[in-house]
């Protein structure tokens, strides 16, 4: 399955929607000759054709000026339609780019409004045989046919998500501290044990023969924070620049003279599978950030001041009411529409250039790097929920025809997930089916709340618990219609900075207690748990403001993560237990369903909830008894806690508690001490 433009790119140079059509785009082609800097050799500049049947369609044909086999770097030459610009020519990259080379910038045009920004980067691609392929900057192209067998994947209900921002940073052996992009080799030595670091191969944990995701953390979904290509540099990228490209930088480590992203990225993604991990891209869709869009066909494409716009703009709100908000990028228009060329189905109709941009590069990276699930950025800013629906529709299709199923399959559509962020958390959106899942951002307030001993939004301690450990409480379904976590990349703000931060705010002195009491909320909640990047081992910020806060200026976007911490004994200690958990997650059938029930409620002194998974009479039972409070059992002869609701054991089953791995004799099975701020995790094993 592909889009009908993406068909039309195999033969053609095709620029898609322009404002000002005369003169016509041309195409300025050339190879890479290296040196200090790097030039455009042998330029050749073509004029593109506008198409008989779509006046919005432009191009030239690669055998009609005889292209030969070769690695080529390319822009368009367009008029600049931007409505503060004096319509000078200008080289924009191609939209549909599948590669896009930083290097080499075109010039700076003459017009004295312009600035470093309109010098956009070249297209790549590689002609052979008379046709064009997708290619890294050396050349590199991948099979589209190798082995892939997406059956073997976990579900839905068994996943644990790993958000991994591609900012990394480390202590060197002097004290100092590094900090650089966390490429798609990097991440790969995460998970490959014969893949070793790239800029951080001299980390412990991207060492040959080791696995840290998957064999030591069990983690088996990965999601990277946006890996498309964006302007933006050794930041989380939430301003995409080229939307059908992986980004530059992370194909790009320190040992390469030339970047080789899609390369790299397919390889991180074959990694992935082979060790039975899903790969979840995390999509911007509500804006960009100097897309060459900007120059060719502004209003088509984008409304650049709703505070501004008519008042009847259908794209000027968001879908909460207010402005629509584009974080310094410009924002995509979803419900204006033209009739024209559709890029998708090849034929005539009334199309949302947005929708139809967006909805051609989910083509492109469904199919060419095997993505198994979606997270969709800012959904109260992309506006539109037909859009949302229409993309996630097209990304389940996408997935249904790779796994060779049709729509009701059970087993092929539990393997696939879209889910938005809408922090507001509109169930409309799962109940209209514009998306499956909703990141759950009140489990991360519930839960912050819990680990100090607080109730929250007026609720009683044991009203917040009670919310917390069951999304159900809050009008979803299904567990794998909320994502849950403790933290987010999004760490601005009171009560959204990493957990050791927030501990040390709230005067926490015991913060690996609380932070494995956090651990035991989340991967036994009713919910799909989700583990930003270093907060498996209490990872904390190293940049933030005068005041010592994380804001927009001081670290929101650029804070990353540093493994060098893991180090120290008492992160690692977290870690290992985190792990624990988290393979039990990932294995355990009591927690694959939404059963849950608290059995036990003490608040005499204390702050002690105790609550059971697993389907009643089954023979897999989980029970955490969680303790949110000071007190600790008085020691002695004889000392124990009492849990008198605890569910029987069933036949020939014994229990293990996860968190110190250790069996629990059948005599102290629910009357085991307990000590402050700590949870118990208990399941049951074969005999």
């Amino acid at each position: 399955m592909n889009a009908d433009l993406l068909d039309r790119r195999q033969r053609d140079f095709v620029l898609w929607r322009l404002t000002v059509p005369d003169p016509p785009p041309t195409l300025v082609i050339g190879q890479l000759q290296a040196g200090a800097p790097v030039t455009l050799a042998a330029e050749q500049r073509i004029d593109l054709a506008q198409d008989g049947r779509f006046p919005d369609l432009w191009w030239v044909s690669v055998q009609q000026f005889g292209l030969a086999d070769g690695v080529y770097h390319y822009w368009f030459e367009v008029t600049d339609a931007r409505p503060d610009r004096a319509r000078q020519r200008i080289l924009i990259t191609d939209p549909l780019a599948t590669t896009v080379d930083w290097r080499l910038r075109a010039p700076l045009p003459a017009a004295p409004d312009n600035t470093g920004d309109d010098r956009y980067p070249a297209s790549v691609i590689c002609c052979r045989g008379g046709v064009l392929v997708p290619c890294d900057c050396g050349g590199e192209t991948w099979d589209a046919d190798e082995a892939d067998d997406p059956g073997q994947l976990p579900p839905n209900n068994r996943i644990v998500i790993y958000e991994l921002p591609t900012a990394w940073s480390a202590l060197t052996d002097d004290g100092s501290y590094q900090r650089d992009v966390g490429t798609f080799r990097d991440v790969q030595a995460l998970v490959d044990h014969d893949q070793v670091g790239a800029n951080f191969q001299g980390l412990d944990i991207t060492a040959a023969g080791r696995s840290y995701l998957a064999d030591e953390l069990g983690i088996n979904a990965l999601e990277l924070l946006p890996p498309a290509d964006s302007a933006y540099v050794r930041s989380w990228d939430y301003g995409t620049t080229n939307f059908l490209a992986p980004d530059f930088e992370l194909g790009f480590p320190i040992d390469s003279s030339y970047p080789t992203p899609n390369r790299d990225l397919r390889s991180l993604v074959d990694a992935l599978h082979r060790h039975r991990m899903r790969f979840f891209v995390d999509s911007v869709t509500a804006f960009a950030k100097l897309s060459p869009y900007l120059a060719a066909a502004p209003d088509d494409f984008f409304i650049l001041h709703p505070a501004s716009a008519d008042p009847g703009d259908p794209d000027r709100y968001s879908s909460r009411g207010g402005l629509r908000d584009g974080y310094g990028s410009d924002l995509f228009r979803y419900e204006t529409f033209h009739d024209g060329y559709d890029p998708l189905s090849g034929d005539r109709q009334l199309v949302s250039s947005g929708s139809a941009l967006m909805r051609t590069a989910l083509v492109r990276w469904m199919t060419d790097f095997r993505v198994d699930g979606i997270r969709m950025d800012s959904i109260e800013n992309v506006f539109s929920w037909d859009f949302v629906g229409a993309y996630r529709d097209l990304a389940r299709r996408l997935w249904l025809a790779r796994y060779g199923a049709q729509a009701g399959d059970v087993q092929a559509e539990a393997r696939f997930l879209v889910v938005g962020e809408e922090l507001q958390e509109p169930l409309a959106l799962l109940t209209q089916h514009r998306l499956d899942g909703l990141w759950h951002e009140n489990f991360r307030r519930y839960v912050r709340a819990a680990i100090v001993g607080r109730g929250v939004d007026g609720r009683t301690f044991e009203e917040t618990v009670r919310r917390m450990i069951d999304c159900r409480a809050l009008g979803y379904t299904d567990l794998a219609q909320a994502v849950i976590y403790l933290t987010s990349h999004d760490v601005e703000g009171e009560g959204k900075e990493r957990l050791y931060n927030y501990l040390q705010w709230n005067d926490v002195v015991d913060c690996e207690k609380r932070v494995k009491l956090a651990f035991a909320c989340l991967l036994t909640a009713v919910g799909i748990p989700q583990i930003l990047a270093g907060e498996e081992f209490a990872d904390q910020h190293d940049l933030l403001d005068e005041h010592g806060h994380v804001t927009e200026g001081s670290g929101k976007q650029i804070d990353p993560v540093n493994y060098s911490r893991l180090g120290e004994d008492w992160r690692r200690r977290v870690k290992e237990y985190v792990g624990r958990l988290v393979h039990l997650r990932t294995s355990c059938d009591a927690l694959a369903f939404d059963d849950v029930e608290v059995i036990h409620v003490d608040l005499d002194g204390k702050q002690v909830v105790a609550w059971r998974r697993g389907i009643p009479g089954s023979d897999s039972v989980v029970v955490v008894v969680a303790n949110f409070s000071d007190f600790t059992t008085p020691g002695g002869p004889g000392a124990e806690y009492v849990v008198p609701a605890w569910p029987p054991t069933p036949p020939g089953r014994q229990w293990r508690e996860v968190g110190q791995d250790r069996p629990v004799p059948q005599e102290w099975i629910g009357r085991e001490p307990l000590f402050s701020w700590e949870a118990k995790v208990y399941v049951t094993y074969g005999a």
